[in-house]
């Protein structure tokens, strides 16, 4: 099968998903009433007709309503560029048993030697860490760096399913408090236990920044007010909640790392985010910032110690430098080769390629409090201007699903009757008009490598933009870390006015990617909107099923 003609059915044939998400909840109301209203006032009707609007629906009446509706909320205003669904797409070495999750997790304790080379693998990904704080960062290359040491209190199999780790039982007690069994003879890397008082702490230091940081992965737990040992000696821990809070344990399945309380309170944030004392199958061995960060096994263990003696991440942001450490025998594991490269790597021998599709939304956004991206209908125009189609086919070749709303296909709150932005260059320049920033010159900040085609997209959709009579657009390169260092702060004024990113929600309900990256209080916040802060707080008042 060569690079060139590689598409995703066949591709996708060969090499083996997952199956598709199927979320348990009701069905919900699927806001299809039909309106003309539009709520910046009214277009002059086009070809193409301009997204309906919540304002003439009737109220939903379940959580999935609400959380539909949000969706049409973020269509109509299009706070985002709209893009496409990321598939994951790994290179892999014969020397290893490993199959590709749906959450982009790679876990080296699921990594088995299929050869007699040896007991040890190396994974290059995209880029190296932001520190090794597992409760402050907010990026993939980040999570699959300190994963390998800590561990949380729930999380989930390679299906979805949500398993015990480090409690080993949970339970709602209430409508606003649930409770978690910590489990018993478990050490740190250290050799200290584990107690109930490290997971109280853990569970604070994320949701209080009075305890010690403030967490960027707050709203990661959203809805949860703080956490208390029940009593001395007792192994459980309440989590008091601000609401109903319909996915707490769908998110601690997903996030908050469990950390030794003295450890952290002992030393600074420097010392933290340089070494690890966590639960997990591997313990740091060395670590070079920027470069590489080597692990060896925990003999000791809670589990069956992991297959692998050791474990190495390093980083190259060009995919032809990651392709050429798998081939030359670098490495076992590569992220994101790109289609071009697909027939190089199943072709040679001892190496293959592996992919799923992903829980990750690609998107361009526009902060709302600038110009001229303070007006919905510009927004609407750039979006009408990108040829969605065109950059599925012929950028990514076909490895990847367009998007019109944030949420993913599969996911709760996924809205149905939604569809992608068509383009329509007639339709972009008439809004652009009426919005009045004919001649403006915008530049889209897209990071280097990190996503699979990432800078050949951002160049295509700045420059079908720039097509437009009306608007000049261009791309700018950065690295990673740059833009995450400007996203993360918890200030909108911090972030570029236009900017490409990436979001995977391995919680697979849509609040946890609207609310960080939309909702008014969200930490990564680059729009802020009444309508929607309400949707989004009725929507997390109630259950996912109705009772």
């Amino acid at each position: 099968m060569s690079g060139n003609d590689t598409t995703r059915r066949r591709f996708l044939t060969a090499a083996g998903t997952a199956g598709a998400a199927a979320l348990a909840g009701c069905s919900g109301d699927t806001d299809s009433t039909p309106t003309s209203t539009d709520d910046s006032g009214g277009d002059t009707p086009t070809a193409t007709p301009e997204p309906q609007t919540t304002t003439e629906l009737p109220e939903p009446s379940t959580r999935e309503g609400y959380l539909q509706r949000a969706n049409r909320h973020c269509h109509t205003q299009a706070p985002w560029t709209f893009l496409h669904r990321q598939y994951s797409v790994y290179g892999l070495s014969n020397d290893i048993n490993w199959k590709p999750r749906r959450d982009e997790r790679v876990d080296a304790y699921a990594i088995e030697p299929a050869t007699d080379s040896g007991d040890s693998a190396t994974m290059t990904q995209t880029a190296m860490d932001s520190g090794l704080d597992p409760q402050d960062h907010r990026e993939t290359p980040t999570d699959n760096i300190v994963l390998q040491a800590y561990e949380g209190l729930l999380e989930r199999d390679a299906e979805g399913k949500i398993i015990s780790v480090l409690a080993t039982d949970y339970q709602r007690l209430g409508e606003t408090t649930v409770q978690f069994t910590v489990r018993d003879n478990v050490s740190f890397h250290s050799g200290d236990s584990l107690t109930p008082e490290d997971v109280a702490y853990s569970i604070n230091r994320i949701v209080k920044e009075s305890v010690g940081i403030a967490s960027p992965q707050a709203d990661q737990l959203v809805g949860v007010a703080g956490a208390a040992v029940q009593s001395s000696g007792d192994r459980t821990v309440k989590v008091n909640l601000t609401g109903l809070n319909p996915i707490v344990f769908q998110s601690f399945a997903t996030y908050c790392d469990i950390m030794n309380k003295s450890w952290v309170t002992n030393h600074d944030n420097a010392y933290i985010n340089q070494n690890m004392e966590g639960t997990g199958p591997f313990k740091l061995a060395n670590y070079e910032q920027g470069v590489k960060v080597e692990y060896t096994r925990n003999d000791d263990y809670w589990q069956e110690p992991a297959a692998l003696s050791s474990f190495t991440i390093n980083s190259a942001a060009e995919s032809s430098t990651r392709v050429n450490k798998l081939l030359g025998g670098e490495s076992d594991i590569v992220v994101n080769v790109p289609p071009q490269e697909v027939g190089r790597v199943n072709n040679n021998e001892g190496t293959k390629v592996s992919a799923v599709p992903s829980t990750r939304v690609i998107f361009n956004a526009m902060r709302y409090d600038v110009e001229p991206f303070d007006d919905p209908k510009f927004r609407r125009a750039v979006n009408y201007a990108v040829d969605l189609d065109s950059i599925i086919k012929n950028v990514l070749q076909t490895f990847g699903d367009a998007t019109g709303q944030p949420t993913l296909e599969g996911f709760f709150g996924y809205n149905g009757d939604l569809d992608p932005y068509p383009q329509d260059k007639a339709k972009a320049e008439a809004l652009v008009e009426e919005s009045g920033y004919a001649g403006a010159e915008i530049e889209l900040v897209t990071p280097i490598g990190r996503y699979l085609k990432d800078v050949e997209i951002a160049q295509a959709v700045a420059a079908q933009v720039d097509e437009l009579s009306n608007v000049s657009a261009s791309a700018k390169q950065v690295e990673f870390s740059t833009l995450v260092s400007q996203v993360t702060t918890g200030n909108i004024e911090d972030k570029p006015h236009w900017y490409l990113l990436g979001w995977g929600n391995a919680t697979f309900d849509a609040i946890q990617t609207i609310q960080p990256l939309l909702a008014s209080d969200g930490s990564l916040t680059s729009y802020k909107n009444d309508e929607l802060d309400r949707l989004l707080n009725k929507a997390q008042s109630l259950p996912s099923q109705p009772n």
